[in-house]
C-alpha cells in the first residue's frame, strides 16, 4: 500500500496522464470516425510508457525484454491504425471533393443570374500600400479561395477580412502562388485566425521578414560556444569531486564527460538543422547557453526564415529533443549495462530517486544493486543523465523553448501563451527549494518568454501523429524531471 505523503504524486501523475488522454478526445470527437482513429494512435503510441510507470509506481518493475515487447506491440498497432485512418480519410477527401464541385456549381450559377455577388464593396482604410500594390493583391481573391469583403490598414500592410471558401492549406497555396506571379516577391501572405475566431488575409512587405545573422552577433555565438565547453568542463570536474578552474593541471580527466556533454548538445542541434533544411528553412546560429551546474542549459535557435505553416514548426522543434533525447537515453541505458564493481563513478543511491526515468531504467538493469549506500555506474550513465536533463529542460512549454514551439504548433498561440505563464509560475513554486530552476525561469523570462512569429499559414493545424508525437515528447520530459518519493523508492529496492 501507498504512504499518505506518496499517494498525491501518484494521483498527480496518473491525472496529468489520463488528463491529456481526455483532452485529445474531446479535441477529436467532432471529427467523428477520422478523429476517433487519430485518437487512437495517440492512446497506443503513450501505452507502453503509461503501463511501464504505472506498475513502477505500484512497486512492479519489469525487464528490458518486457519494455522491448511493449513498445514493438504498441507500434504494430499504430502502423495498423495508421492504414484504416488513412482509408477512412479517402472516403472524407472524395466526399469533400463532391461536395467542393457542386459549391462551385452553385456558386456559377447564382453569380451568372445575380452579377451583383460578385461587385460587393470593399471599405478601405487607406492602408499603407501603393494603390497599384493594392489594386493587385485585391485581384488575386475569388469565390474558390477566399472572398474579400473589408480591407483595413495593418502595420506597413492590410488585413483583408471575408470568407475562406476551401481548405486553409490549398487555398493559403493559391494565393501565395497568385501573389508572387502578379507583383514578384514584394510582399508576404498570411493566413491567420482573427479575434473572433475568423480566418482573414493579412499582407506585409516582405522587407519584414527575418534577418540573418549578423557579423557581431556570430562572434557572440562562438563566445558563448566557448564558454560553454569550459563550463562542460568544469560541470566534469565538479562530478568528479574537482574544481577545474582551482587545478587546471587536471584538464584531461575532464575531457570524457565534457566532450560527451558537447555530443548531447551536438545531437540536439543536428536534429533542428537537418529537418530545418528538407523544410528548407534557415537557421541561425546556435546561442548555446553555458551552467557550471550541468555544463549547459542547451541553446537558443532563431528561425531566419518564415515558416510555411505550424507543420514546419512541430517538425524543427522535435527534432532536436527528439535527436538529443535519443542519444542521451542510449548513452544512460549503455552505461548502466557497462556498470559493474569498480566503475569510475560511485554514486549514492538517492541519486537515481531524483527522476522516475533514469530510477526505473537503473532499476530494470542493476536490480538489487540499487540497495547499497554507493553504487558504481560507468561514466555514459552520468553523461546521459545530464543529457537527458537538459533535453527536458529544453522541453518545458514556455515561450521560444522547444516545447513551447510544440505547443503552439499543436495548439496555436492563446494556448502556448497559457501554457507559458503556467510554466513560469511552476517554476517560480519550484525556485523555493532548486536553485537550478530559478536560473532557467530567469533564462525564460528574459530570453525565451516570447512566442515564436505566425507562420505563413497558422489556420492549418499539425495531423494527429505529430500531435501524439508532441505528447509524448512533454511526457517523457515530465518523467525526467520529476522525483520519485523516498518511500516509494524504498519500496521499489532504490535506496
Amino acid at each position: 500500500m501507498f504512504t499518505a505523503s506518496e499517494t498525491p504524486i501518484i494521483a498527480t501523475i496518473l491525472l496529468v496522464a489520463f488528463g491529456i488522454l481526455g483532452w485529445g478526445f474531446y479535441r477529436a470527437r467532432p471529427y467523428g470516425k477520422l478523429g476517433i482513429f487519430a485518437w487512437l494512435q495517440s492512446v497506443v503510441l503513450m501505452a507502453p510508457w503509461l503501463v511501464f510507470f504505472g506498475l513502477f509506481a505500484a512497486g512492479i518493475y519489469i525487464n528490458i525484454v518486457a519494455i522491448l515487447l511493449l513498445l514493438v506491440v504498441s507500434t504494430a498497432i499504430y502502423i495498423y491504425l495508421g492504414r484504416q485512418l488513412r482509408a477512412a480519410g479517402q472516403d472524407v477527401i472524395l466526399r469533400q471533393r463532391a461536395t467542393q464541385k457542386l459549391s462551385e456549381q452553385e456558386s456559377t450559377s447564382t453569380s451568372q443570374t445575380t452579377p451583383m455577388v460578385e461587385s460587393v464593396e470593399i471599405k478601405l482604410e487607406v492602408p499603407p500600400i501603393p494603390e497599384a500594390d493594392l489594386n493587385a493583391i485585391k485581384g488575386i481573391f475569388g469565390l474558390d479561395t477566399f472572398f474579400a469583403t473589408e480591407t483595413i490598414a495593418y502595420q506597413e500592410g492590410a488585413i483583408f477580412k471575408g470568407n475562406l471558401r476551401g481548405e486553409p492549406e490549398m487555398v493559403h497555396n493559391r494565393l501565395t502562388t497568385k501573389l508572387q506571379e502578379t507583383i514578384g516577391d514584394k510582399y508576404r501572405l498570411y493566413l491567420v485566425e482573427n479575434t473572433d475566431g475568423k480566418p482573414v488575409v493579412i499582407v506585409l512587405p516582405s522587407r519584414n521578414d527575418p534577418r540573418p545573422m549578423t557579423l557581431s552577433q556570430k562572434v557572440f555565438g562562438i563566445i558563448l560556444l566557448v564558454a560553454t565547453v569550459v563550463t562542460s568542463l568544469e560541470a566534469s570536474g565538479i562530478l568528479q569531486g574537482f574544481d577545474l578552474f582551482a587545478d587546471f593541471g587536471r584538464l584531461q580527466e575532464t575531457l570524457p564527460i565534457g566532450l560527451g556533454l558537447l555530443i548531447v548538445l551536438l545531437a540536439h542541434e543536428i536534429g533542428h538543422w537537418l529537418l530545418a533544411r528538407r523544410h528548407n528553412i534557415r537557421l541561425s546560429w546556435p546561442y548555446f547557453l553555458p551552467a557550471v551546474q550541468i555544463g549547459s542549459f542547451g541553446a537558443i535557435t532563431r528561425f531566419e526564415s518564415l515558416l510555411p505553416n505550424r507543420k514546419v514548426l512541430f517538425d524543427i522543434a522535435l527534432a532536436g529533443p527528439a535527436a538529443g533525447g535519443i542519444v542521451s537515453v542510449v548513452m544512460v541505458i549503455t552505461g548502466l549495462l557497462l556498470s559493474h564493481q569498480g566503475s569510475m563513478f560511485q554514486l549514492p543511491n538517492e541519486f537515481f530517486q531524483g527522476s522516475i526515468l533514469v530510477g526505473s531504467l537503473a532499476k530494470v538493469v542493476l536490480g538489487s544493486a540499487l540497495q547499497s549506500p554507493l553504487v558504481d555506474v560507468h561514466p555514459l550513465v552520468v553523461i546521459g543523465w545530464l543529457g537527458l536533463v537538459i533535453t527536458a529542460l529544453n522541453l518545458m512549454p514556455a515561450g521560444q523553448l522547444d516545447g513551447g514551439r510544440i505547443v503552439q504548433a499543436i495548439y496555436g498561440r492563446k494556448t502556448a501563451g497559457r501554457a507559458t505563464f503556467a510554466t513560469l509560475i511552476l517554476l517560480g513554486l519550484v525556485a523555493l527549494g532548486n536553485p537550478l530552476a530559478m536560473y532557467w525561469a530567469i533564462v525564460i523570462l528574459f530570453l525565451q518568454r516570447d512566442l515564436e512569429r505566425p507562420s505563413l499559414n497558422e489556420i492549418s493545424e499539425p495531423d494527429d501523429a505529430r500531435a501524439a508525437l508532441g505528447l509524448l515528447a512533454l511526457f517523457l520530459m515530465i518523467a525526467t524531471l520529476l522525483p520519485l518519493t523516498p518511500g516509494l523508492a524504498g519500496r521499489l529496492g532504490i535506496g
